[in-house]
């Protein structure tokens, strides 16, 4: 694996319209931005991605692009944008942006051509359909498939019966148009680009490139497996009453999105050397070297194993809750996937998830435990995810332990795809209690609550009034409280970021083997690091009660304590943890599994 230059980095996301509001609308700005980026500075970011700023009507928060060359006036203006791009290159950090191209608005200006005339050329950019209505017999056209086809709500009989990301039919109506009809695997208001078209890439490598050349340092690619689809389009059996499919059974039979990936890297991405990651869900066995490999379609791709875990199509409230072991089994799954392959990127939580603490760390400890204890184990979560291998991404937030917003009803809730779910588990007769916990657990919303700068009045994120509900606890977690804290959770994330760059473990830390120990005891999340002469444990006691586990060999030094100033009980052969209690400790003679253990069950 050849080394890069954003290997040793730490990366952060901002969501930007809940980080910081700097004009008192109640919006988050990239006026805002500049002025925290001395903050992120002393957090330990390097490299900081900010989800979209474009121009958009905001149908699904900015990923819905009607200008790509333009800042949407609610963000700032352009010279906002190059303000910032300058101030980070002062504090050598580096401005990763989002690029949505599995779609854009119907807003857009293409959009809006290919509707004044889908038989057109612009009509090629997107995927228009002109649809014929089921006959009188109730017979469908020949094309769409003797088996699971549809129809409009008007009788029109749709090319494929897919659901979409959001719920509801993949296939909308083309405004100005009766039979004519276009695709959408994510809102309506988002029209997937045809990839097909050489035209269609083409106008994207431009606009690619000229944010390069503006001086972005690469790109967060947003949904970007969608961008192949099954042609000519089919039917599936469906999952659900509707008569719909899940929309990931097509992508497993979509197959050629690598030329299409491979054309962007060599047109755009190579040339620049620009940081990218990629949002991959979907990768088929074996395809991780081409994606993330020395000539891989991406730098990175983010790691989903652990958010996907327990999902089920059949909605929200089927999805299972993820175990600490479950949540150790992906972690290391993954690790050892990607050894020798490539580096890949390190999360809890994002934009489109709930918060990590409050999704790995089980909700019966979360509510039974001290508080002293929770955010003890708000730091073993951080721990654990951060010292693997691969880029370790903060969201913003993560770094002060927030966690998910109680909601006590549906109408406080702002996220589409939540809303979404609520339908679906109340047509199928889940009850508002059920189905509203099971949003509370799920939701978006619960990442993109402003972030908690203080306790003063809008947790100081706006003067105004923000554009969505503050979490009321943001007057008990808030940075400004725990700035002035040694043992808070910022503190000690900005421990995390100095010990990772440290000369003297960075090697291992970042190019170490990742080897799993005690993986055979529940709820003990522990692996070592080796690189040529040194061994680093990480080891975590993840539950409750105070436990004596083994040593693979006598500690040389403590590098890291999420317990700091507690009594430590440790001999050449065991440890004693308290709950939740996670160290990081440099061991002696390699660290070589030489001692034989056993643990009582828990």
């Amino acid at each position: 694996m050849k080394r890069q230059w954003w290997h040793d980095k730490v990366a952060y996301q901002i969501y930007p319209k809940s980080f910081y509001d700097s004009d008192g609308d109640g919006i988050g700005d990239i006026p805002g931005i500049i002025e925290k980026l001395d903050y992120l500075k002393d957090l330990g970011v390097d490299i900081i991605w900010l989800s979209p700023v474009y121009r958009s009507p905001l149908a699904d928060q900015g990923y819905d692009i009607s200008d790509y060359y333009n800042i949407d006036p609610r963000f700032g203006t352009m010279e906002d944008m190059d303000r910032l791009l300058a101030e980070a290159k002062k504090r050598n950090q580096h401005i990763v942006m989002d690029l949505v191209v599995n779609h854009c608005s119907d807003e857009h200006e293409w959009f809006q051509k290919a509707c004044r005339d889908p038989e057109g050329e612009y009509g090629q950019y997107f995927y228009l359909r002109k649809l014929k209505k089921a006959d009188k017999a109730g017979t469908m056209q020949k094309d769409a498939g003797p088996d699971y086809s549809v129809c409009s709500p008007d009788g029109y009989v749709l090319p494929c019966n897919w659901r979409s990301y959001f719920g509801g039919q993949v296939w909308e109506k083309l405004p100005g148009h009766e039979d004519w009809f276009y695709l959408h695997v994510f809102h309506k208001k988002q029209p997937d680009l045809n990839w097909e078209n050489p035209k269609v890439r083409e106008e994207i490598y431009r606009m690619i490139n000229w944010w390069l050349d503006k001086g972005l340092a690469g790109f967060r690619i947003d949904a970007i497996i969608n961008i192949k689809k099954v042609l000519p389009f089919c039917n599936y059996a469906p999952d659900r009453p509707d008569g719909l499919c899940d929309i990931s059974r097509m992508l497993r039979d979509a197959s050629g999105v690598g030329s299409f990936l491979g054309e962007m890297r060599d047109r755009t991405f190579a040339p620049h050397q620009a940081f990218t990651v990629g949002e991959v869900f979907n990768e088929k066995e074996g395809e991780l070297p081409a994606f993330i490999g020395d000539h891989g379609y991406f730098s990175s791709m983010f790691d989903f194993s652990e958010t996907v875990w327990g999902n089920s199509p059949a909605g929200w409230h089927k999805h299972k809750g993820i175990t600490p072991d479950n949540y150790r089994s992906c972690l290391f799954s993954m690790q050892q996937k990607t050894a020798g392959i490539g580096f890949i990127s390190n999360i809890i939580e994002n934009h489109d998830e709930p918060r990590g603490v409050s999704r790995y760390i089980p909700p019966e400890d979360m509510q039974s435990m001290p508080e002293e204890m929770r955010i003890a184990a708000k730091k073993a979560l951080a721990t654990i995810y951060f010292f693997v291998k691969g880029l370790p991404w903060i969201y913003q937030g993560q770094e002060i332990g927030m966690e998910n917003i109680p909601f006590n009803s549906i109408e406080e809730v702002d996220d589409i795809a939540s809303l979404d779910a609520w339908n679906v588990m109340r047509g199928e007769g889940i009850s508002a209690e059920e189905a509203l916990a099971a949003v509370g657990r799920h939701s978006r919303d619960n990442a993109r609550t402003p972030f908690q700068w203080s306790a003063s009045p809008g947790a100081g994120f706006t003067a105004g009034t923000p554009w969505l509900r503050i979490n009321p606890g943001y007057t008990e977690i808030n940075l400004e409280q725990q700035m002035h804290d040694p043992a808070s959770v910022f503190n000690y994330y900005k421990k995390l970021t100095a010990l990772r760059k440290d000369p003297l473990f960075c090697e291992t830390l970042i190019y170490g083997d990742f080897e799993p120990y005690l993986e055979d005891v529940s709820r003990v999340i522990a692996y070592l690091r080796r690189a040529a002469g040194q061994t680093i444990l990480v080891l975590s006691n993840y539950c409750k009660e105070t436990r004596s586990l083994p040593l693979p060999a006598p500690v040389k030094k403590v590098l890291l304590d999420n317990c700091a100033g507690s009594p430590l009980q440790i001999t050449e052969k065991d440890v004693v943890l308290t709950g939740y209690r996670t160290l990081v400790m440099e061991m002696l003679n390699g660290g070589s599994l030489c001692y034989s253990f056993s643990t009582p069950a828990l």
